[in-house]
């Protein structure tokens, strides 16, 4: 789809454009000056709960979520929204009361936006961001010896699709919810206060589908224990029910033959490491110098973590049952 524009826009011809299309990472970058770049990032979806509030706020933390990955802090944003034209006004109304709340957590503020008709609900964000040029994370940070830790569990995709089909329960739901709606925030500070130089937010492509594009970029592999790999309450019962949506199916067809899966792993757990994510974690390849900091502050601020593998040299994904490898019992004590 991308091909009528490829080569329309030549890197030398935007000396400030530090990463674009060229670089599939998430978000933009635009140089301001030697010590200053602006990221700007977008993204929208249809409603993946019942409650309006909770939809709109999901929304605006997914689409900031971008900004995170980048080391960003956001400044202001733009609404993107398409309602059908009989959808009640206070359900539109608690959609974008959810969403300029998350915004105003984030520090940042609503600064105009875009509203269309539709026959299907829609709603999402332009967002832009400050980050200081040297502490810009990017996908190609990634350095062999990197502990890789995850900052939200699996299972947002096969939980949200169980509830559409009538079959996830309330507890389950509103677990899912409160992850979804938790800005990344806090886990992108600890990462620029501890001179990380990666990261990739986990989305719509999944854990394996983001971690695959992170491998790519950085030139390394990444080896990844599934039984460390955080995984939200019933989110395995709906993944044994298959209640997956497309993106989770397409993830797999896609990046399955580009990822090594152990076979002692169980079909429906490997299933979940590619999983299609609302407003997922970080992923984030931390240095060996910083590992003890990195971990030890993260206890005492709150800031829920797991570390879930290590970065190697080689290429791509190896996704391995620590149980089961000989000579690699997986993460230490003090990883963990």
């Amino acid at each position: 789809m991308l091909r009528p524009i490829q080569g329309m826009f030549r890197s030398e011809d935007f000396p400030d454009l530090v990463l674009g299309l060229d670089a599939r990472d998430d978000a933009a970058v635009w140089r301001l000056d030697d010590e200053r770049a602006l990221v700007a990032t977008t993204d929208f979806f249809t409603p993946v709960v019942d409650d309006a509030y909770d939809f709109g706020a999901i929304a605006a933390a997914n689409a900031l979520s971008d900004l995170y990955a980048m080391g960003a802090d956001p400044i202001f944003a733009l609404n993107l929204t398409a309602m059908p034209a009989d959808l009640p006004a206070d359900i539109v109304g608690e959609i974008l009361r959810g969403g300029a709340e998350k915004v105003r957590e984030a520090g940042a503020v609503i600064a105009g936006g875009h509203t269309i008709q539709d026959r299907e609900p829609k709603y999402g964000l332009v967002a832009l961001g400050l980050c200081r040029t040297d502490l810009l994370l990017t996908k190609a940070g990634a350095r062999p010896g990197d502990l890789l830790v995850l900052t939200k569990p699996l299972g947002m995709g096969v939980t949200t699709t169980a509830l559409k089909n009538g079959l996830a329960n309330a507890q389950d739901v509103q677990e899912a919810t409160a992850w979804m709606k938790r800005l990344n925030a806090p886990a992108a500070a600890l990462a620029r206060a501890h001179g990380l130089r990666a990261a990739t937010d986990i989305t719509g492509f999944g854990l394996l589908g983001h971690g695959w594009e992170l491998a790519q970029a950085s030139g390394v592999r990444l080896r990844i224990f599934g039984r460390s790999v955080p995984i939200l309450d019933g989110a395995r019962r709906y993944a044994t029910l298959g209640t997956f949506p497309g993106g989770s199916t397409d993830n797999w067809n896609y990046f399955g033959s580009r990822v090594s899966l152990s076979p002692a792993i169980p079909p429906e757990q490997a299933m979940l490491l590619f999983d299609a994510q609302t407003s997922g974690g970080l992923l984030l390849p931390v240095p060996p110098s910083a590992a003890s900091a990195f971990l030890a502050s993260a206890l005492e601020r709150e800031i829920p973590l797991w570390p879930i593998g290590r970065v190697e040299e080689g290429r791509g994904i190896v996704v391995v049952d620590e149980s089961m490898e000989k000579g690699d019992a997986g993460l230490t004590t003090s990883e963990v």
